[in-house]
């Protein structure tokens, strides 16, 4: 079961990102402050819900969040800085667009670059553990989803609907035969011949 928060003296924002393993398109990345007696039985990590699941709980997210924002780095950014600091970079974009400030940054992983003047908490697998990350994590997954789908229009042969994408075996053969896009992240290993 997810913990309603990390401490309760300041006010929260989980953060977390979507795409970081991803062949192309950009990484995004959510920051939400739940009200501390937010709950919802189907909340969790976005990674063990259904896409179905996923979209069921945005809407509530964004309906009951104290504060959500959304944000993200395209693929020629990070190939720029690199996929870690655009993650950081991201969420930092996303913590900064929130309507209310946070006390404390709780983030997913083990690793963060401090945001000014709020202290952050690293948590290892913590979209598993606490509900404003797993909320964001949920946010940064749909959004990102959505935005691949857009793409997915415009360049169906990479059936980015399907793999949003992540290296599976029918996105690596589309790069064997169609070459990278405009959208593919360079930095990244992209011919598997």
């Amino acid at each position: 079961m997810l913990q309603p928060y990390f401490q309760a003296e300041l006010l929260e924002a989980g953060c977390d990102e979507a795409g970081r393993g991803c062949l192309a398109g950009p990484v995004f990345a959510a920051a939400v402050i739940l009200p501390q007696d937010f709950y919802h039985p189907l909340l969790n990590d976005s990674k063990k819900l259904s896409e179905r699941d996923r979209e069921l709980l945005r809407p509530i997210i964004e309906k009951e969040a104290v504060a959500w924002a959304v944000a993200s780095l395209c693929n020629q950014e990070i190939d720029r800085i690199n996929i870690l600091k655009a993650s950081f970079q991201s969420m930092h974009l996303a913590i900064e667009k929130l309507s209310t400030k946070p006390g404390l940054l709780l983030i997913d992983g083990n690793r963060f670059t401090p945001y000014p003047f709020i202290p952050h908490q690293c948590i290892v697998q913590g979209d598993g553990k606490y509900a404003s990350i797993a909320a964001a994590s949920i946010l940064a997954k749909t959004y990102r989803d959505d935005y691949m789908h857009t793409l997915h229009v415009e360049l169906p042969q990479y059936n980015w609907a399907k793999n949003k994408g992540y290296a599976t075996k029918d996105h690596q053969q589309a790069l064997n035969q169609h070459g990278p896009s405009a959208y593919h992240r360079t930095s990244f290993r992209l011919d598997y011949r």
